[in-house]
């Protein structure tokens, strides 16, 4: 509901009970359940929702359902324990797996198109890292709709949210959140058609911005995944949660890092080196290529830097001729047309190349298990702030995601956070809002847009994901990691006095692009720092100068908090229920 917009240059200024920022999974989710729930709730994307980056989830949404063979939750939620290298809390990790079962069911009485048995129930595949009774061997727990399961997801809640009536607020690009007192008040946002400043007051606000992949050279992740929610946390004081677990998947386009389904090696395809070895014996020989995606990503690196990538180069193929075109074209369509249209590779006689490419951000916004957002060691929640989804760190991924587990999280954490703002929404109001909040962002994009002489945040940006990826990557060390703080002060430096080409309000993606680089700077502060001071290897994090696991010294979380110099570090526990930490072999 929109109340008021006074003189020249004010911002609109609107009144809602929830404000959800992103319409994703998760954002959708929440927003279907508040809606349910009858709270006036606006949702704001800067893209048109079916475009957010839910939609580019491929391979499938794990869920005990047993529709083939065996299977129990117990299993999955041990399954992502152990994948997680056991830095997963395990009370988040029993909802997961016990909430998965209900909210596949859930989507499916929606509509969503599942691929099914010849008897009509949900057809299921295998996944990596998911297994039979505690680690035996591998099982079919991925629920799926061909290689298109997030863009199902996401058309399936978009059209709830529709009929719904949700309210949303397409292309709004948030630039600040509103925390006064300890209170959350609601957020800033720019509208792109026209550049105006809009303010949403609200009791509650949901972060369920996605990722911040576009720190890195070679990336899954959508050229809008800048780390936005985690940043604008951040900048409010909020710390940032085990930022140094960042997931490579295995199995990108060489050089592009456009994303092919881990579905393919679920549905039985190989991963070859130079010699026409299945190299994955060597490193994980009960899983093989259905190992979790750090040990795969780890050895493909192995093997090229012991020269048996393909023609000596850094990559090697993914084979999935033998599955016959049947299977192909029934199951994995978009993969291997990406492969013939990126690559010219035509997957139903040559095998495809491919390389590991920086997918998912274990860390994120720290939350309880209802959503909530909590700022330190003690479990202390914001009143009113939630966040879900990659933006968010409930910890159920641990050290490492295993596939599938990033629909699971955006399902049942969406619609934790759906019901706990709603819940939170029955007996607070919003807070007065400071007089003239919206102006220090205000400021920061009036410089970026009117200094007269800055260099152009692109080459910065450039600069950054290269960096990362050559020192932050998939291999670290602590001479690299070291180099790294200096580099990115420089570039946060340089980025105070950058300028964009574009001076205009219309359509200004050159302003809004450069102020995400402003978010990405601050995660990639936040990884390194942490990154540095782990001294172990854990899932995602492999430093070459600490090989070995010390849970001794390191089973716990970090959280970094943005101060003066660099980030400020603490620790907090993780929480261990039913699995007591055990060396992690496949």
């Amino acid at each position: 509901m929109m109340v008021s917009r006074g003189a020249t240059r004010s911002p609109v200024i609107h009144e809602f009970e929830a404000v959800i920022v992103g319409a994703g999974g998760a954002g959708l989710w929440a927003a279907l359940e508040l809606a349910r729930a009858g709270v006036r709730t606006a949702v704001l994307t800067k893209l048109y929702p079916t475009r957010s980056h839910t939609g580019a989830a491929q391979g499938g949404v794990c869920a005990a359902l047993g529709n083939l063979e065996e299977d129990h939750w117990e299993w999955h939620m041990f399954d992502t324990v152990k994948g997680g290298d056991y830095l997963v809390d395990q009370d988040g990790a029993e909802v997961l797996a016990q909430e998965a079962i209900e909210r596949v069911i859930e989507l499916e009485q929606m509509g969503l198109p599942f691929n099914r048995t010849p008897d009509g129930r949900i057809d299921q595949r295998r996944f990596g890292g998911h297994t039979r009774n505690f680690g035996e061997g591998p099982v079919r727990r991925s629920c799926f709709a061909a290689d298109r399961t997030g863009h199902m997801i996401l058309q399936t809640l978009y059209q709830q949210c529709i009929k719904h009536e949700v309210t949303f607020f397409d292309e709004y690009h948030v630039v600040d959140l509103l925390v006064d007192d300890g209170l959350t008040g609601g957020v800033v946002a720019y509208r792109i058609a026209d550049g105006e400043l809009h303010v949403f007051r609200a009791a509650a606000v949901l972060l369920a911005t996605g990722g911040n992949g576009r720190m890195f050279r070679v990336t899954s992740n959508a050229h809008t995944l800048t780390g936005d929610g985690m940043a604008l946390a951040y900048r409010r004081g909020i710390p940032l949660q085990d930022m140094e677990f960042y997931q490579f998947h295995p199995t990108g386009i060489v050089g592009l890092g456009i994303l092919l389904s881990e579905a393919a090696r679920g549905e039985g395809g190989y991963l070859l080196n130079d010699q026409g070895e299945r190299f994955m014996e060597r490193y994980a020989p009960r899983l093989m290529e259905l190992a979790p995606r750090d040990l795969v990503s780890r050895a493909i690196y192995m093997e090229t830097r012991a020269g048996r990538g393909i023609g000596g180069q850094d990559f090697v193929y993914l084979d999935v001729r033998h599955l016959g075109r049947e299977v192909i074209e029934a199951k994995l369509p978009d993969i291997t047309d990406f492969a013939r249209i990126y690559q010219g590779v035509e997957p139903l006689t040559q095998p495809v190349p491919i390389q590991p490419t920086a997918h998912y951000a274990m860390g994120g916004v720290p939350t309880d298990i209802e959503a909530r957002v909590v700022v330190d060691d003690r479990g202390t929640v914001l009143p009113g702030l939630h966040a879900a989804g990659e933006a968010a760190c409930v910890s159920v991924h641990g050290a490492n995601r295993l596939g599938t587990n990033s629909l699971v999280d955006l399902l049942v954490f969406g619609r934790r956070a759906g019901r706990s703002m709603a819940e939170y929404c029955r007996s607070a109001a919003a807070p007065e809002l400071v007089a003239n909040a919206h102006e220090p962002v205000r400021a920061e994009l009036d410089a970026l847009r009117t200094r007269g002489v800055g260099e152009n945040p692109n080459h910065i940006r450039a600069e950054l994901a290269a960096a990362m990826m050559d020192d932050c990557g998939v291999f670290r060390t602590g001479d690299g990691l070291r180099r790294l703080v200096p580099r990115i002060r420089e570039l946060k430096e340089r980025y105070e006095r950058a300028r964009v080409q574009d001076a205009g309000s219309i359509f200004n993606t050159d302003l809004l692009e450069a102020h995400e680089l402003g978010y990405l700077l601050d995660c990639a502060e936040a990884t390194v720092a942490s990154a540095l001071a782990r001294e172990e290897s854990r899932g995602a994090h492999f430093r070459e100068d600490h090989p070995e696991r010390d849970d001794g010294d390191w089973l716990k979380h970090t959280l970094a908090y943005r101060a003066e110099g660099g980030p400020r570090l603490a620790y907090k526990p993780v929480t261990i229920t039913r699995f007591e930490p055990k060396p992690r072999t496949y």
